[in-house]
């Protein structure tokens, strides 16, 4: 979350890429993220010269003997000319050289990187900028790249176009805590954006197991780990610079618009998180079949669901987060996903957020569903929770507050034994799978959370009225003494 001096300073680079005439906000994102990379390059470089003089062992160098000049701390030095022909003519071409096997996401994604800052004055104001930036200790390096982009969207007001928000990192951390993803499962994010519940999955991983994985679990973390798909070159792009800094060498990340035709994914993946395009609909005749089966319709809300299940191999986890309509819409096609979900999967719980969780692209109420893909069944009884706050503001400033139901929704679903004995009236509660059904299968929590109206004595009418009376009393007093004033 990007606010105060940090949301300041990036206002500042924005301006000065806009003075330069650069006003496509994709373009301007591109040009950032790069920057930020050249950046982070030099950080990894300075942690392997680290170790270097604390083990005496050597390890392979990003930068060679010769190319020094390329490094962040180097360059930055530069007068403006100088600086701005390095750039255009050796750098870039240095960093899209990088992981240069053409089989790597990142080979694949960067081949077609451009430089297009137009003017030395710019590059240089923007570099001395971001190196101000880089100084500041809130600032999570490694993570920049996304939260760089998820800012500019807001600035540019991008939010209505479908796909173009960010998941909370805090949100997403809690989702990866909840599926508890193992090191050698494989994860997937069917609309991974710049690649943020992949990342969330990764420092999982490294925080819960990096201590105790051998060679197999190294090699798999860094291969076969993570799948994202998405339909944007910018995004694709993004996710693999990101990925490659958190040690994710051979991601697959794919152009793929996911729930078409041309995806024949199907029983792969042991996981997906995903917080998938809740607006819009798309043409019917590029839909796979596979998703019009579990649920007739051209809303992606729906699709993506569909998807999940198809993706997922049997045992497979998936916590996914889904606009309100998904969880009580009357349609034919709500109805039959979420029966789809009850009776042929097991849905183990159905989290509830409020509806400022998205600000400031979007207010809409959204839901998490957590679920096992069976194929046979297994749904006893769900889950709900009903979250109230994240640990920010729910306005569009999203402040830091004091507030935060995540530790207790991560360490209530870790003990789902003793939520048995919850009732209606507690933010969380079980409902059997019995009830749901009897519902039209609705997993929206007001159709089961009970409230306790506190009844509230008033006075009598005519105690109420002798009061206003008293009230009126003291006002013509009061009028009466400022008239005396008035004309004394």
């Amino acid at each position: 979350m990007i606010t105060g001096e940090i949301k300041n300073k990036i206002d500042s680079i924005w301006d000065d890429f806009f003075s330069a005439g650069m006003s496509e906000y994709l373009t301007v994102i591109e040009q950032f993220s790069y920057l930020m990379f050249i950046h982070s390059l030099d950080e990894l470089e300075n942690e392997t010269e680290r170790y270097e003089r604390m083990s005496g062992e050597k390890k392979e160098h990003i930068f060679p003997t010769g190319k020094q000049k390329y490094r962040w701390h180097v360059f930055k030095t530069f007068e403006e000319t100088e600086l701005f022909d390095l750039m255009g003519k050796e750098i870039f071409p240095f960093i899209k050289k990088i992981n240069a096997d053409e089989e790597s996401a990142f080979a694949r994604y960067m081949k077609d990187a451009a430089f297009s800052i137009p003017s030395p004055q710019t590059l240089k104001a923007v570099i001395t900028k971001l190196d101000e930036l880089f100084e500041n200790p809130e600032v999570r390096a490694r993570d920049m790249l996304g939260d760089i982009y998820e800012y500019v969207l807001s600035k540019m007001n991008s939010s209505g176009q479908v796909g173009m928000f960010r998941t909370p990192r805090q949100i997403r951390d809690m989702m990866v805590r909840l599926i508890r993803p193992q090191p050698l499962d494989r994860i997937c994010d069917p609309a991974c954006g710049t690649a943020g519940f992949l990342i969330s999955s990764a420092e999982y991983i490294r925080e819960a197991y990096g201590s105790t994985m051998g060679d197999k679990e190294w090699a798999h973390y860094s291969k076969g780990l993570l799948t994202g798909f998405d339909t944007g070159s910018t995004m694709l792009k993004i996710s693999a610079m990101n990925l490659l800094l958190h040690s994710i060498h051979e991601p697959h990340i794919a152009y793929q618009d996911s729930i078409s035709k041309n995806n024949a994914s199907e029983g792969e993946f042991d996981v997906i998180l995903a917080n998938p395009p809740f607006t819009g609909s798309v043409n019917k005749s590029t839909i796979a079949d596979s998703l019009t089966n579990v649920c007739a319709t051209t809303k992606t809300e729906l699709l993506f669901v569909a998807l999940f299940l198809r993706m997922l191999k049997k045992g497979g986890r998936c916590a996914c987060i889904v606009p309100d309509g998904v969880l009580f819409g009357s349609s034919n096609a709500h109805k039959a996903l979420r029966r789809e979900l009850v009776e042929q999967h097991q849905l183990q719980a159905v989290i509830s957020m409020p509806g400022g969780v998205f600000k400031p692209y979007a207010g809409v109420s959204t839901g998490i569903l957590v679920f096992t893909k069976t194929g046979a069944g297994g749904t006893d009884k769900v889950w709900f929770y009903d979250m109230k706050a994240d640990g920010y503001s729910l306005d569009d400033k999203r402040q830091p507050v004091q507030e935060n139901d995540i530790p207790d929704i991560i360490a209530r679903y870790g003990n789902l034994d003793g939520e048995k004995k919850r009732k209606r009236t507690d933010q969380s509660f079980f409902v059997p799978k019995d009830e749901i059904a009897a519902n039209g299968y609705d997993l929206s929590i007001n159709k089961y959370k009970e409230i306790i109206y506190e009844k509230v004595d008033y006075p009598a009418p005519r105690v109420l009225l002798g009061e206003i009376q008293g009230l009126q009393g003291e006002i013509a007093k009061d009028i009466a003494e400022l008239e005396k004033i008035l004309a004394g």
